[in-house]
């Protein structure tokens, strides 16, 4: 039965529909029903509970746990003990082999900025901008095992089955634009982080709610968006008929199980598909990029390349209504991310190098276009590393103490909160978890993180579980 069968004048929204036709009633279809990729969520631009401060976020996650020691937090006492076996003596659980000696950083550390915030020479471009960030340097993880911890940096729980972050704030406040995805995740060209796209799931929200992955480095980084050339019957009046069909066969099939989020997500994503064949050649086009923002990325060094290209497009997309952009560095794995067993002094300073230039690009050119006004950045890892050598020269998995940095749209310049011990082996004050961070990040963004809840087998779910504090000692007044 058609379900806008009427014996009397059509609607304007039947009306609309027709006139359309085929791809441009699936395209226009949200924006009349004012769902929640439509103008009916971008009300809630300025916060759903309080005023917002940011309205996006560019999240860059270092895959692997990155040595605090060895990267923001500087520790001389590491020098003094540096050979002692002053470790646990028993091999603590998740730990990859016994404590070692101690370890001092293989890297000088230099005070910047009229903060004077230390940095290792591995960042020489992030140091330059640390009087815009703010800094949790005592951050702690109930973990230090890759998967569970990435889970819990990502979701707030160690096991799998719970919605990332980013897919709350879709469930939350929807996307800016019409034309792109809410949440974009642009993991590592190399492969995808422990946990594969568990770190991105939309767990028990509705299925749409979760990351749209990217591959930035495809000259199609949305594949299947368009039709290959090798069926050229697939085109034109009979792409629009067919997507038509499609819609109107999912529609019936969704309606009949209301229970089952799966296909709404389908068929959101086909009507997001249908928007995106405008929008997202252009957006997707760093080409139309100047030469001197390309090298602000880094774009003209193979070295760099790759992790600037993916901010560049970070930027782009944010900068065109997406809510939330995931930059991951690092796959999972032994090698080629932050996960610095071996060799702290030959493994680090390669990936160090990879984000370095990028990062420093991506804050120039966000505060250059105003951007930083209304855009929360946020560094951060799934744990930190010991202050002991695993074997000689690495540092094993420390969940103890790491570091997270924060700059942006309602961030204290230059600000501190917490500190960990001499030996950056653990949280020493104003100890912070993902919780605190989520919770934070959620009410620069106009959500008290309490207060967003979604019932899940008799539970009202949370991002923050049942922890959290807005960590304030980092906000601007």
């Amino acid at each position: 039965m058609n379900e806008h069968a009427s014996t009397g004048p059509p609607s304007r929204r039947d009306f609309l529909m027709q006139l359309g036709g085929g791809l441009g009633g699936i395209a226009l279809a949200p924006i009349l029903a004012g769902d929640s990729l439509g103008a009916g969520r971008r009300e809630l631009d300025a916060g759903l509970h309080h005023p917002a401060k940011a309205r996006r976020i560019i999240q860059l996650f270092m895959n692997g746990g990155a040595s605090p020691m060895d990267t923001f937090d500087y520790k001389p006492e590491l020098g003094r003990l540096h050979g002692r076996m002053i470790g646990p003596k028993e091999k603590p659980e998740g730990f990859t082999a016994p404590a070692g000696a101690v370890m001092k950083s293989p890297f000088a550390f230099k005070q910047h900025g009229e903060s004077g915030r230390w940095v290792s020479s591995v960042f020489p471009h992030q140091a330059k901008w640390v009087d815009g960030m703010a800094f949790l340097m005592a951050m702690s993880s109930k973990t230090n095992v890759h998967g569970p911890g990435s889970y819990m940096m990502n979701t707030g729980f160690t096991l799998p089955g719970f919605p990332c972050m980013g897919a709350w704030i879709s469930y939350a406040l929807g996307s800016l634009a019409d034309e792109l995805p809410a949440f974009v995740v642009l993991p590592d060209p190399r492969g995808l982080p422990y946990n594969q796209k568990g770190n991105f799931s939309a767990g028990f929200l509705p299925a749409k709610h979760q990351g749209t992955v990217i591959n930035a480095s495809s000259p199609r980084p949305v594949p299947d968006l368009f039709a290959s050339a090798r069926y050229p019957f697939a085109a034109g009046g009979a792409d629009r008929d067919g997507l038509a069909l499609l819609r109107a066969m999912n529609r019936a099939h969704a309606d009949a199980r209301p229970g089952d989020t799966r296909l709404e997500a389908r068929i959101a994503a086909c009507e997001l598909a249908a928007r995106m064949q405008l929008s997202a050649p252009e957006a997707f086009d760093l080409s139309r990029e100047g030469p001197a923002v390309r090298r602000g990325y880094g774009l003209d060094d193979p070295v760099t390349e790759d992790f600037g290209r993916r901010c560049l497009l970070a930027r782009r997309l944010i900068e065109r209504g997406t809510r939330v952009v995931q930059v991951w560095s690092g796959p999972q794995g032994a090698a080629n991310n932050w996960d610095n067993h071996a060799s702290i002094a030959t493994e680090l300073p390669p990936i160090a190098a990879s984000v370095d230039r990028p990062i420093a690009g991506l804050l120039a050119d966000l505060t250059a276009r105003g951007l930083m006004d209304d855009t929360l950045v946020v560094w951060t890892t799934e744990f930190g590393r010991t202050p002991f050598g695993q074997g000689s020269l690495g540092r094993d998995h420390n969940g103890g103490s790491f570091v997270t940095w924060l700059a942006g749209a309602g961030i204290r310049s230059g600000a501190s909160h917490g500190r960990s011990d001499d030996l950056g082996y653990r949280a020493a004050e104003g100890q912070a978890y993902c919780y605190d961070l989520h919770a934070t990040i959620l009410h620069l963004m106009g959500i008290d993180h309490a207060r967003l809840t979604f019932r899940n087998a008799g539970i009202d779910r949370r991002l923050t579980d049942v922890h959290g504090r807005v960590i304030r000692e980092v906000l601007a007044a």
